[in-house]
């Protein structure tokens, strides 16, 4: 009986296997009851004329050892004179965005020390190109170059992606030549991840390397919604987690450098930070997105519209603000002259308030910290509204940028500096005096929450 179970089952398993066996030569149909399959190939034609691989040879300053500057010391060990500059290259793409002009754009950091640059087209000439002007707070940089029959891509409204979409990145990884990508939007308006100055990241997961920076990033109909410009790596390769910047932006900072030649940052005259659990409490909120403010500068325009000390930020333009570096960027990314409404909160009520973005001036509330210990660093006085205020002496830190020497070291937003190299410090004016002494290394206390420590920021 064993036996012709064991043979049943042996000739349904052979059966079994010859059914799913598929022949060597087998592929792909190209087309199904008569219908060609769907395909990105059309769209694409179209599409990679306009984007361009971009070449640059440029020089920068050589880092040396003190020591190599002495005469004495090189003509004691007979050290030849060492060169201060040496060459730098770099490979990266870029976008035709006005063909009767020849504009391209691209990222600031492709361009970056470049006394040469040369694009190379699809249809491979290459051709000579200058630069019009750069932004390195947004990595946005806009070329000119002169040859006929070139082909620009349609951009779109970017304010109008949707998490999910489709999407294509189109670049010069790793000095390749021209590549397509694709994937989707994994996440919109993505800030405080350290890249750039001002953040408003389309993330997505279409493949950006090495060289893909300045490329296309296109919607499925060919039109042009983002600059590539990033990965979130810890090797170095892509993860599945780029970033580009939303074409919106980039075309705004486009207009302002080719009508005035640089790009003039709005200003409020405010000092923000984030809403800490702390925070939350002492102030009775049950939300916990937005941001508060801590100080509004005396004749600022955020003064005159009527902002106080201790109002909290729940949207701008009817966009809903997560946190002070959401109100940041809403503010320095817009065009000076204009009027923004914002939601506040004011002794638990809600009401509205329209500003008048101003341009930047000396009088902005940021310090000039001149310490390179503590670049990527903003701090102020501890202002009333603040839970430490009337309790400890020192000063607040409002931001830190990620990945910064002294973020790596511990320092964090919302804490407070007590002491810098063991000496107390009641105020900013005492902190900026005590960090300008150029110093190797920084010992500071601070108090965190309920908590007290000291860190060291070293060289």
């Amino acid at each position: 009986m064993i036996d012709i179970f064991r043979k049943l089952f042996s000739t349904l398993l052979f059966a079994a296997c010859s059914f799913f066996i598929v022949p060597t030569n087998a592929a792909l149909p190209q087309e199904q009851d008569g219908k060609e399959l769907p395909s990105l190939a059309p769209m694409l034609e179209n599409v990679t004329p306009a984007v361009v691989n971009i070449a640059t040879e440029g020089r920068v300053k050589q880092r040396q050892s003190p020591l190599f500057s002495d005469p004495f010391f090189r003509h004691f060990f007979k050290i030849p004179d060492q060169p201060v500059e040496r060459k730098t290259s770099s490979l990266g793409s870029g976008v035709i965005v006005d063909s009767k002009r020849g504009l391209v754009l691209t990222n600031n950091h492709v361009i970056a020390n470049a006394i040469q640059i040369t694009v190379t087209l699809r249809d491979g000439r290459q051709v000579e190109a200058e630069i019009v002007g750069s932004d390195p707070e947004t990595d946005i940089a806009v070329l000119k170059m002169t040859a006929e029959n070139l082909t620009a891509l349609t951009t779109t409204d970017s304010d109008d992606l949707r998490v999910g979409d489709f999407v294509v990145a189109i670049g010069n990884p790793f000095g390749l030549g021209q590549t397509v990508t694709s994937g989707i939007i994994s996440a919109l308006s993505r800030s405080g991840l350290g890249i750039e100055e001002y953040e408003d990241f389309i993330q997505t997961d279409a493949s950006i390397n090495p060289g893909n920076s300045g490329g296309a990033l296109v919607n499925l109909k060919g039109e042009l919604v983002g600059i590539n410009t990033a990965i979130f790596s810890q090797s170095g390769a892509s993860h599945g987690i780029g970033f580009a910047i939303p074409i919106n932006l980039a075309l705004r900072i486009m207009e302002q450098i080719l009508d005035t030649g640089e790009v003039k940052r709005g200003f409020l005259g405010v000092s923000i930070q984030d809403i800490s659990p702390e925070l939350a409490e002492a102030f009775d909120l049950t939300r916990k997105n937005g941001a508060l403010i801590n100080k509004v500068l005396k004749d600022s325009p955020a003064d005159k519209a009527g902002l106080l000390p201790g109002d909290i930020v729940i949207s701008i333009d009817g966009k809903k603000i997560r946190n002070a570096n959401d109100v940041r960027n809403r503010i320095g990314l817009l065009p000076v002259g204009e009027k923004i409404k914002f939601k506040l909160l004011r002794d638990g009520k809600e009401f509205d308030l329209v500003v008048l973005v101003d341009e930047v001036t000396e009088k902005e509330i940021k310090p000039k910290v001149s310490n390179d210990l503590l670049k990527g660093v903003t701090v102020s006085d501890i202002q009333k509204g603040s839970p430490y205020f009337g309790r400890i002496k020192g000063v607040l830190v409002l931001e830190i940028q990620r990945g910064s020497r002294a973020w790596t070291s511990g320092l964090r937003a919302n804490d407070v500096i007590t002491s810098v190299n063991k000496n107390p410090i009641k105020n900013l004016d005492e902190f900026l005096s005590a960090v300008d002494k150029k110093e190797d290394a920084l010992l500071l206390r601070i108090v965190r929450g309920n908590m007290a420590t000291f860190i060291v920021i070293k060289k």
